[in-house]
């Protein structure tokens, strides 16, 4: 099974939290970890799962509009990096990823995650050990149920 890991990031925070979520998904998928810059639809065609990551910037949602919305079953989730403080301060991106994935008939597997930096923007400690673990929990999930009925998450369950 192949997974695609793709991350956008101002700060090294985003990558180094794509990189630790691959390395969970690792122990049950062929992953590729890439920054969006540069990524085609190509890349994502034959792939079971695409973990998306980061902000809801310019890169992250015009790669989104730019995708047919032809991925019915593809399988998916988000996760983003933030600041360490209530959410109505921070916002919560992976929240509009999931709903951008959604619109192009993605199939979403889990609710989105947040990993937590430091005010001194870095990524907490703890948080490298929690995405590794987030990431193996998404290929154990899949594995355990490879059809395509695999259990979906949707708001508000």
């Amino acid at each position: 099974m192949r997974a695609v890991v793709i991350y956008e990031g101002m700060n090294d925070n985003t990558h180094q939290a794509a990189e630790a979520i691959g390395s969970g998904l690792a122990e049950g998928f062929d992953v590729t970890i890439v920054p969006i810059v540069g990524v085609g639809q190509d890349m994502i065609g034959d792939t079971d799962l695409v973990v998306v990551g980061g902000s809801e910037g310019n890169g992250l949602v015009d790669w989104l509009s730019g995708l047919s919305k032809d991925h019915h079953h593809t399988r998916a989730a988000a996760f983003e990096t933030r600041l360490n403080a209530p959410t109505r301060f921070t916002g919560r991106a992976s929240k509009g990823l999931t709903r951008l994935l959604r619109v192009h008939a993605f199939d979403m597997i889990a609710r989105p995650e947040s990993f937590l930096v430091t005010k001194q923007d870095r990524l907490q400690p703890e948080e490298t050990t929690r995405a590794r673990a987030w990431g193996s929990r998404l290929a154990a999930g899949i594995a355990a149920s490879p059809s395509q009925s695999t259990r979906r998450y949707a708001p508000g369950r």
